[in-house]
């Protein structure tokens, strides 16, 4: 998906909102903006709006002397999904369709995103839950469901720290047996690392790989080569969130993407509307 104009204004908001949120010197925040600013004016539309934002945040990271800013907090988000964890448990235990409410927390957890939300808090989590409960699943879910039916080779692409937790909920369900989870190689934004699958117990059930390098979604040319080869060799592919979705939506594998629409360009470019909770198939995919 290549960068929409709209993203523009986008981009200069979350590296000043980026900036703030790490540090409180006013010449940082200044220089993130002459920075963005400067490198929008020579970027390629061509490419999806993650490449911005890989620079932003490698930028981020060089101003502010910090190898991972959002670390504290990733760990709070992490502990904040945990603390929900049985209680979600019990939800899809108990519901008439477990895959089903399954699916559905695993989408609701895609709001735990800084990038585009900020910081959530347990309460309006809560919230958004129990809304989303209540909320159909739209797109290709038939579709979805008959590919996972059939799946041995499974790849699940995790999007953001805290959802992470609301996914193992998923993994579980659909059998963790078939499934690769895959992580970022490199902090980025609140995306999830290795550390923060670990964190929420996916090492104790499924095999993890990353990606190799610190784009906020999946540029395969450009990742490791063992994240490459599961890439390759799964029958379905499972990627949660926008940033995938804009990295590999037009990619001929057999993708899904599971995902809350939380921008209008995104809105569009699916053809739902903000705020639908998503199941949609990257759009050159073979049967």
């Amino acid at each position: 998906m290549k960068t929409h104009l709209d993203c523009v204004p986008c981009f200069v908001r979350q590296a000043l909102g980026a900036s703030k949120l790490v540090s409180a010197d006013s010449r940082i925040h200044e220089q993130m903006l002459r920075d963005i600013l400067y490198y929008m004016s020579k970027m390629d539309f061509n490419q999806p709006a993650p490449v911005t934002g890989q620079y932003i945040h490698r930028r981020l990271r060089l101003l502010s002397e910090s190898e991972d800013p959002y670390e504290s907090m990733k760990k709070t988000q992490n502990d904040m999904a945990k603390r929900l964890l049985e209680e979600m448990r019990e939800k899809i235990d108990s519901a008439a369709d477990p895959m089903m409410m399954a699916l559905k927390l695993s989408i609701a957890g895609n709001v735990i995103d800084v990038a585009t939300n900020g910081e959530v808090e347990e309460s309006a989590l809560r919230s958004i839950i129990s809304e989303a409960i209540k909320e159909p699943l739209i797109g290709e879910l038939g579709s979805f469901l008959r590919s996972l039916s059939e799946a041995q080779r499974i790849l699940f692409i995790t999007d953001n720290a805290g959802e992470i937790v609301f996914d193992r909920l998923l993994i579980e369900k659909i059998g963790p047996e078939r499934i690769t989870v895959a992580v970022r190689g490199l902090p980025v934004i609140n995306d999830a690392t290795i550390e923060d699958a670990r964190a929420a117990g996916l090492n104790e059930i499924v095999q993890i790989v990353d990606t190799g390098c610190d784009l906020p979604g999946v540029i395969v040319e450009g990742s490791a080569a063992a994240f490459t080869k599961c890439f390759q060799n799964a029958d379905l592919i499972i990627a949660k969130g926008q940033g995938n979705y804009e990295t590999l939506s037009e990619h001929p594998e057999k993708i899904y993407f599971l995902l809350r629409v939380k921008c209008h360009v995104i809105a569009e470019d699916i053809g739902m509307p903000l705020g639908a909770h998503v199941v949609t198939r990257s759009r050159r995919a073979t049967a």
